[in-house]
């Protein structure tokens, strides 16, 4: 019999299809969540936990806890789950990314509609006695834009909720093909610079990341159309704060309405809290009796089904692989993770599909595997932390329009093993290859037609430049003035019938340190670069939860 621990309060509905199956034992102890000594000795006595927000699951609790099998976070987040101690002790973590997203996409249409119609503060007015009906003279909904950034469940939801009110529905997504998103109604941009101008609303669906952090920041809002209206249900840090509060003072901004704030709860006297001109809400985006009880039913199910059924569904971290071949694979799959990095962060237009081309010995290996690698290294940077991994990434690619297909031969080429990865989007095709020297070192040995040999590791400046004497020697010089140290460059020409010839030519600068704007800026100015790209990859043996000892 399996013993499940609910720690977080679950509603009823969840509890029953535990406490009605006869082979599991369910043990509620809501009192736990903040008594660190009183819940590991609890997991030391279950199979399971069932956690929302509150029971921080941290590195501490998980240490030495050998029965733990399996952990359900009723909801979408991990942020309270310590993902990556979790897999070092081999407890498999599970979400429930679909529970939450009607109730989120309708508190974003709530306070849209809000905003547009200056509800709460006409409710406020007529409450203290005052009768105003000019004062809150809004706007309809019928012919405006809204630009959706993120695509996602809930972003989608919100398109179809958007053209049910006669709105043009705009969207950004790096992982949605403009034809999977017009199949959705949905006019797809390229870059965040092509939405800002057209909306009048903005509504943000994405998730935060180092890539995501203040997507709306000062620059963004001033290429916006005077009198646009943002909304924010997703998370805090996706808004300079600083930047809208600017915004909205001078008229640049009619209005804003925010759920989510970091950190949380923000000072009663936050000024976007006070301001006039913002409707703001207490993370209210889950809380529905609704959605309370599809994400408790979701996570009585996902443990149900791993304890009678051996069946993982929406893990966050464990791909379906044992010890020794993960053992075998480690390096193949942490090559194909940084060849997806890579693609990722060029920046390059709407991706349509990929195709893995493996060469040499690495034909004889699970390439299935290795091209989920692959896919979930791609899709890292555009996800929460801890959402992709072997399992769902090649899936998550799927829903968004793209395709993924393998090519394997066993004949070697210049090397004894070789993966090519060539990512086709609205512009034009790319690729990027890496090998494994001693079965240790990853290196990156083509980019388009150039041929190259660099290290696959921590930053890397890409730029493309005229083929002649002292392009180089300025690259150097530049950083050299900036102080970040360059660890290697490789330079790869362009070859005809073997022979290397003049024209363009591609550097890949390994530095010590992310460059600076300026340092950037310097390295555009040289007459003879033509284009210039920072990727940051992990340093090196540094691998994700699923590919860690």
């Amino acid at each position: 019999m399996a013993r499940i621990l609910v720690t977080d309060k679950l509603a009823d509905e969840g509890l029953a299809l535990l406490k009605n199956d006869p082979d599991i034992e369910v043990v509620v102890r809501t009192d736990l969540a903040k008594d660190v000594a009183g819940l590991r000795a609890a997991l030391a006595e279950s199979d399971a936990l069932i956690v929302r927000s509150g029971t921080q699951v941290t590195a501490e609790v998980l240490e030495g806890q050998t029965r733990l099998r399996a952990i359900a976070r009723a909801g979408v987040g991990v942020d309270n789950i310590d993902v990556a101690a979790a897999t070092r002790c081999g407890i498999v973590v599970m979400n429930t990314p679909g529970g939450n997203t009607i109730s989120t996409a309708e508190q974003t249409t709530a306070l849209m509609l809000s905003l547009a119609r200056n509800i709460p503060q006409a409710n406020s007015s007529l409450k203290s006695g005052k009768w105003e009906r000019n004062k809150f003279t809004g706007t309809q909904l019928e012919g405006k834009t809204l630009g959706i950034i993120g695509l996602g469940r809930v972003g989608l939801a919100v398109a179809r909720r958007a053209r049910g009110y006669d709105m043009k529905v705009l969207g950004y997504d790096p992982f949605m093909t403009t034809e999977r998103a017009a199949e959705l109604g949905i006019e797809s941009v390229t870059t965040l610079d092509d939405l800002w101008p057209q909306c009048d609303f903005i509504t943000l669906h994405t998730p935060l990341s180092a890539e995501t952090r203040n997507v709306i920041d000062a620059k963004a809002l001033e290429r916006m159309r005077t009198g646009v209206r943002i909304i924010n249900c997703a998370r805090g840090g996706l808004i300079d704060e600083v930047a809208l509060l600017e915004a909205l003072n001078s008229g640049k901004v009619a209005g804003a309405a925010i759920d989510v704030f970091e950190p949380e709860p923000p000072a009663a006297d936050h000024p976007l809290i006070v301001h006039p001109k913002t409707v703001v809400t207490p993370h209210l985006g889950a809380s529905t009796e609704e959605a309370q009880v599809a994400v408790s039913e979701e996570a009585a199910r996902l443990l149900i089904d791993f304890f009678k059924r051996g069946q993982v569904r929406f893990s966050v971290n464990l791909p379906n692989l044992n010890r020794a071949e993960l053992e075998d694979l480690r390096m193949y799959l942490e090559l194909g993770r940084r060849l997806g990095m890579l693609h990722a962060q060029m920046d390059r237009g709407s991706p349509k599909s990929a195709t893995l081309r493996y060469r040499g010995e690495v034909a004889h290996k699970n390439t299935r595997l290795i091209t989920a690698s692959f896919a979930a290294g791609w899709l890292e940077s555009a996800l929460e932390a801890g959402q992709v991994n072997l399992v769902n990434a090649e899936v998550l690619l799927r829903e968004r329009g793209i395709q993924v297909v393998e090519e394997v031969s066993t004949d070697t080429g210049d090397f004894g093993t070789m993966i090519q990865a060539e990512v086709t989007t609205d512009r034009k095709t790319y690729i990027a290859a890496g090998t494994l020297f001693g079965r240790r070192y990853l290196r990156l040995v083509r980019l388009g037609e150039y041929l190259m040999e660099t290290p696959l590791d921590g930053t890397l400046l890409i730029f493309s430049h005229n083929d002649r004497p002292g392009v180089i020697g300025a690259i150097g010089t530049v950083f050299g003035r900036q102080g970040v140290n360059i660890a290697h460059m490789s330079v790869g020409r362009q070859r005809i019938a073997g022979k290397t010839v003049g024209g363009e030519a591609i550097g890949v600068v390994n530095l010590d340190a992310v460059p600076s704007p300026e340092a950037i800026a310097a390295v555009e100015s040289q007459p003879d670069v033509l284009s210039v790209s920072v990727i940051t990859l992990p340093e090196e043996g540094a691998m994700p939860p699923w590919l860690a000892s």
